[in-house]
This record gives C-alpha cells, structure tokens and sequence, in this order.
C-alpha cells in the first residue's frame, strides 16, 4: 500500500490545531481530534501552497506568545518616555 500523504492524485486538506500548527491531511482519512479544516479540499500543491503561505512562524503559538517581540508574557517593560531634558 502507498503513503496516502504522496499521493498526488488525490485531494487534500490543510488542518490547524490550537498552536496553529498545520498539517497536510489526505481528504479519505478522518480528521483527528484537536485539528480543524482551515483550507480544502485542493490538490495536493494548493493545499502545500496554502500552508507554506499561512504557516510563516513554526514556533507553537504559546512559544510566540511567551516572548518578547510578541507581546507575551514576557514582555520587557517599555522604556520610561523622554522628558526632553538632560542631566
């Protein structure tokens, strides 16, 4: 039996889950629990199209949410605004 995800003849489905993290999905196999259909059925270059353009960070979300240049949790404080005047 062949790798139903190299099958270029079939159609396919770009799945997201939680940390929106995408996935290639064959359309004859159910969509396990936790992912969500985001684009498809398409043949199989559109849907590998669709997630290259979609999915441009690889890092989980909670990961992009922790750090700084995202605005999560840890975010460095702003620095203290100019007054204008110097010592």
């Amino acid at each position: 039996m062949s790798n139903p995800f190299d099958d270029d003849s079939q159609e396919f489905l770009a799945l997201c889950n939680d940390e929106e993290q995408y996935s290639l999905w064959p359309t004859g196999i159910t969509v396990p629990a936790g992912w969500q259909v985001v684009y498809g059925p398409a043949p199989r270059r559109e849907v590998v199209d669709h997630i290259d353009r979609s999915w441009t960070d690889m890092r989980p979300k909670s990961l992009r949410d922790a750090v700084p240049e995202y605005g999560g949790a840890g975010r460095r404080p702003d620095p203290a605004p100019s007054t204008g005047s110097r010592a």
